[in-house]
């Protein structure tokens, strides 16, 4: 089957190398414009691009994939297939009509649940027991397709939106190619969605980090861990950003405000909640490198009593 590839970041680009190393045959491939980035506006190509660049494919770049020159282009490389991966635009019913075999996307969760732009932060904010990768057959909705293949999968008590994003890239191209290879022979299920079980993950806001130490232990400790790498937990020390990158949630109760620093100790830093004590064990501070609070208590000093705002 000729291929068609679309799609834009690392989770992207590591399904096409999957098909790249597998040998299936990928003519060409379609991602975002190229960014600038910095003060110095310095060009930076989609992790995508680099792929495609690295193995010699052509690469489409349209400002819009709806406009009809670029579909007339598409309808003349004929694919037989379309994949695609966290690409970055909706797809008009002409542009998903091109393939013979129809257009089909790989989605970072079980379907209905957590449709939109971020599944991987909002399974474990939303403190999820299991996640999972869906492949389906694309349509005009948002993550609304029938779907083809789901694997399934029980999240811990500390993984971070880090490491789920890469596990998700390596168990996303290997259903991916399942899913090519039964449509290859003509035995590809489908199965409609049940529209009335659907959750949205919206878009991430750097905002969203900023911790509310009047939330359950539990929900501040999934909110750090949802948020890690991007856009990262934080709180207020003495009027300076203090980013939190681990916690753990202690067996222990307090009856200070929500958010008072109750020892600082190698262990780490004890808050009060709205229930539990949770302990944060690894910060960084303003120009600051991360490092766990043992170490930066032996430079520098956190006052009891102060309340993180």
């Amino acid at each position: 089957m000729k291929i068609l590839f679309m799609g834009t970041p690392d989770i992207a680009s590591g399904c096409l190398e999957k098909l790249i190393k597998e040998k299936y045959d990928v003519i060409g491939v379609v991602t975002q414009p190229d960014k600038q980035v910095g003060r110095g506006k310095k060009i930076v190509f989609s992790p995508v691009k680099q792929v495609a660049i690295e193995n010699n494919l052509p690469v489409y770049q349209p400002e819009k994939a709806k406009e009809e020159s670029f579909v007339n282009e598409i309808k003349d490389l004929n694919p037989d297939v379309i994949v695609v991966v966290a690409y970055g635009q909706l797809l008009s019913k002409e542009f998903l009509d091109i393939p013979k075999y129809g257009c089909v996307n790989v989605h970072v969760s079980l379907l209905p649940k957590y449709r939109g732009a971020a599944p991987i932060n909002w399974v474990i904010i939303n403190g999820e027991e299991k996640t999972g990768v869906s492949t389906m057959f694309m349509d005009e909705g948002l993550d609304s397709g029938d779907i083809i293949l789901q694997s399934e999968f029980k999240l811990d008590d500390e993984i971070t939106a880090g490491e789920l994003h890469d596990w998700m890239t390596l168990e996303g191209s290997k259903v991916l190619c399942e899913t090519l290879d039964l449509i290859k022979e003509g035995k590809a299920p489908r199965t409609p969605q049940n529209h009335d079980e659907f959750s949205y993950a919206p878009i991430m806001d750097k905002n969203l980090g900023h911790v509310d130490f009047s939330k359950t232990a539990r929900e501040i400790h999934n909110l750090v861990r949802g948020v890690n790498p991007w856009p990262s937990a934080y709180t207020t020390y003495m009027d300076k950003k203090m980013k939190i990158w681990k916690t753990k949630i202690l067996d222990e109760k307090s009856t200070k405000e929500p958010g008072t620093i109750l020892k600082v100790d190698k262990e780490g830093i004890k808050v009060s909640t709205k229930d539990k004590v949770i302990l944060i064990t690894e910060i960084q501070m303003p120009n600051k490198k991360r490092m766990e609070v043992k170490e930066f208590i032996k430079g520098n000093s956190l006052e009891e009593g102060t309340v993180l705002q």
